[in-house]
């Protein structure tokens, strides 16, 4: 642990010397050869700054051709404000090297806004078609999948229309492939069909074929999810179909035609609009391999836009998780040692932002800003052929007879020792839904710190398997997860290791005759510590199938708990879990888990647990009654009841004060104001999380009404209120208010229902059910029982 701490801390300040120290380099002996480039340059300009290059295409060949003729200068190419098309990405080789002392350097010029964009601007002369629709051929592209203009995406022809902060997909329709609709396009090839899982584990893509002879479309495509199943009967969407041209900010190419067609937003003037049409799927590609990797290459300082959508070439398993990928992004590395991005702005991207595939060693990724994106942000993703014994389906296996059991990968052809720090990251998967903020799968060493995380529609940080661990998790503040999916958390894991079989008898008979195998891949512990999470959709901290070898302690969870599910040798201690709890889901035998010193408000919500690790006792609860639920199991017989006293939780401040009971007993304070981004251009421009009221102590004062899924509620406390409702006792929590077309109401709830229990915890007050819930919210949806004309009903509430 302490060496790999040690390694981050070399890397750290070997980039560290390089910003600062960049500009010295020279005065030390080293001589440096500056490059200029403008888009107003020209390609036999001499790369000054009065008389720049045109291209950076042009000042990279020029450093090639320097390096191929000896020079050992540091090389440093200087970007000109303004915007570059590139017809190519641009892909520098082993060849093109720099070296520790000599790092080769592309960054804006200071103060000046530089974009790489892999898109095309495109002249247009429009007419108008009808009353609100223009047309206009184009002339200079053959394909469009993504457009822009005015700073945004548009949006492609489609059904239902866009609704803004409607989840998923910004609305969704279960007759979007009804006989009805799909008779009225005559013709739908092209067309594109977008579906959630039929778990909501992700989310599926379809392109469209043409029509069978029934009239219904054809199509191919699903392979974006590793546990494939049926579109969602009700969660999908059509686009890129002509006769669905209907809303303002729409528009449809036909490429047969090569005519652009495009309904104007209010307000919009379409001749003054300057269109871009994606070109390309990546602008900068790092490309080498172990034995000749590209070393000391950096960019600073750009934004990088509009590469095109991939969602269609997500299709590599990716070992036993439940994600597929393709491997390519904005900016890609693959075989490289010790390169890096620094302070660049990622928008307007219709993949992955950042790709660090197969081998690569030290890359820093630091001080960016990534949003709006259609894909993942950053993503660590090592070549399977470095697994020992590999399956790459959740039903797969090695036999017993076959497993390698050599401990650690076979080759070097992953990611290790590499840094994703200082990243604000939002607004991404607005097209995959198998996305993270930050994904590790097939690595080693990753240290993913300082990052701020949110608005994404699954997990922030995901790690895909246990192969090979050591990563350090540290620093971040990731909130508004899991919007558009289900079943994960905030921090999202699986350790479906070469160990780990999809039958739980089998998987149970070889690690006890195997224990040994549980560690072969996760070989280095993974530690998450010193977090800030929050997930209202799932769980803050999910280690799912098998996740194995972990430290967790030091993190505030604001709202979904922490989640362990078959693994092995997890230590969780000292963090807050902030109105939820633990829970514990099917562990094995010998697991060697301890949770301990973990301040929890609800009872521990365990599921098929019949052996409780090596230490499951010793935690900080708020209630007695969860305490005494909880010891129901046979556990926390030393478990202490107290009252933290939170400095300012209403303020997001969950420090300890100095008198609060749990401080003697052995819990230490978490710092509170570390968590996240920390450059000033980044800070400045990221949300923090939502603090909730506390749902500890005493429940509402007498007459207190509170809002819940958009309805008013209370608790019955007067006899009037047991008469009116008919309830055989004052206790129950009363609906007031449900406004149509609440969850609420969805639900078929109604004003003057008593919900009696949810998820058959019965909620004698709104602090029982805000209990419940929180325990309960993971799966989706709650049950409620609902007392209504006499009678107990059930009732499912959708979680929206």
């Amino acid at each position: 642990m302490n060496d790999t701490i040690f390694m981050y801390g070399v890397i750290r300040l070997r980039q560290m010397m390089w910003i600062c120290g960049v500009w010295v380099l020279a005065s030390c002996g080293t001589d440096v050869t500056t490059y200029y480039v403008a888009p107003t340059g020209a390609e036999t300009a001499a790369g000054t700054k009065d008389h720049p290059f045109g291209s950076l295409a042009t000042a990279k060949r020029a450093v090639a051709e320097e390096k191929a003729s000896g020079n050992t200068n540091r090389f440093d190419i200087v970007m000109l404000p303004g915007t570059y098309f590139l017809s190519e990405p641009l892909v520098f080789g082993p060849e093109e090297s720099g070296t520790p002392d000599a790092p080769y350097t592309i960054r804006a010029e200071e103060g000046g806004s530089v974009v790489l964009s892999a898109g095309a601007p495109l002249q247009l002369s429009w007419q108008k078609q009808g009353d609100h629709i223009w047309k206009a051929h184009v002339q200079t592209v053959d394909s469009i999948e993504s457009l822009y203009a005015g700073g945004k995406a548009l949006t492609r022809a489609r059904y239902p229309n866009r609704a803004e902060g409607v989840y998923p997909f910004g609305g969704f329709a279960a007759d979007a492939l009804a006989p009805e609709r799909v008779v009225r396009w005559a013709n739908p090839e092209g067309g594109y069909i977008h579906a959630m899982h039929s778990g909501r584990w992700g989310g599926m893509h379809y392109r469209i074929t043409g029509k069978d002879a029934t009239g219904m479309p054809t199509y191919v495509g699903g392979w974006q999810n590793n546990r494939p199943s049926a579109m969602h009967p009700t969660m999908r969407f059509v686009e890129n179909i002509a006769e669905e041209l209907d809303a303002p900010g729409e528009w449809y190419f036909d490429r047969a035609e090569r005519m652009l067609y495009y309904l104007p937003e209010e307000g919009e003037q379409i001749d003054e609009m300057d269109f871009i049409a994606a070109q390309l799927e990546s602008v900068i590609q790092l490309k080498g391999n172990e034995e000749h990797p590209v070393t000391d290459i950096f960019f600073e300082g750009l934004t990088f836009q509009h590469t095109v959508p991939t969602f269609m070439k997500t299709q590599e398993q990716l070992m036993r998780s439940d994600w597929s990928i393709y491997r390519n992004g904005a900016v890609l590395f693959d075989g490289t040692e010790r390169c890096g991005i620094h302070n660049a702005t990622f928008s307007l991207l219709g993949g992955n932002a950042v790709f660090v595939s197969n081998y690569n060693r030290q890359v820093d990724i630091t001080g960016n800003l990534i949003e709006h994106i259609g894909g993942s942000g950053i993503a660590f993703v090592g070549n399977a052929a470095a697994a020992r014994s590999p399956s790459f389906r959740y039903e797969e296996y090695v036999p017993a007879n076959e497993i390698d059991t050599i401990a650690g990968p076979k080759s070097e052809a992953y990611p290790a020792d590499c840094i994703a720090e200082d990243n604000l990251i939002r607004y991404i998967g607005t097209i995959e839904k198998q996305v993270a903020g930050i994904q590790i799968q097939l690595a080693a060493r990753i240290g993913v710190r300082h990052n701020t995380i949110y608005q994404v529609p699954r997990a922030g940080i995901n790690i895909g398997d246990g192969a090979w661990g050591g990563h350090v998790i540290e620093y971040n503040d990731v909130f508004q997860t899991v919007l558009e999916t289900g079943d994960h958390g905030a921090f999202n894991s699986w350790g479906r290791d070469r160990f780990w079989h999809p039958n739980r008898a089998v998987m149970d008979s070889l690690v006890k005759v195997h224990p040994e195998w549980i560690l072969l891949d996760a070989v280095e512990t993974t530690v998450i510590r010193n977090n800030r999470f929050r997930c209202d959709h799932g769980w803050d901290v999910d280690l799912d199938d098998g996740s194995s070898n972990y430290q967790i302690y030091n993190n505030l969870c604001l709202a979904g708990g922490l989640k362990l599910r078959e693994g092995f040798y997890r230590k969780v201690y000292n963090n807050i879990l902030v109105n939820n709890g633990f829970h514990p889901h099917v562990w094995f035998e010998n697991s060697h888990d301890v949770f301990t010193r973990n301040i929890v408000m609800t009872a521990h919500q365990q599921i098929q647990v019949n052996h409780w690790g090596d230490t499951v006792d010793h935690n900080f609860f708020v209630d007695s009654t969860d305490l005494e639920a909880t010891q129901k199991y046979g556990i926390e017989r030393n478990g202490v009841v107290g009252d933290p006293r939170f400095v300012d939780a209403a303020a997001g401040n969950f420090t300890l004060g100095k008198d609060a009971d749990f401080l003697a007993d052995g819990f230490v304070n978490i710092p509170m104001n570390e968590f996240g981004v920390v450059a000033d251009r980044l800070k400045a421009l990221a949300d923090a999380p939502e603090i909730s009221p506390l749902a500890i102590g005493s429940s509402l004062a007498a007459g207190e009404v509170i809002q819940w899924y958009g309805g008013k509620l209370k608790n019955v406390e007067t006899l009037g209120e047991q008469s009116a409702a008919g309830l055989a006792e004052v206790a129950g929590v009363l609906l007031l208010e449900v406004p149509a077309g609440s969850p609420l109401a969805r639900a078929g709830i109604q004003p003057g229902d008593v919900i009696l229990a949810c998820e058959d915890t019965p909620t004698e007050d709104v602090l029982a059910l805000r209990k419940a819930e929180a325990s309960h919210k993971w799966k989706g949806r709650l049950l409620l029982d609902i007392w209504r004309n006499q009678q107990r009903n059930r009732v499912e509430l959708p979680l929206e």
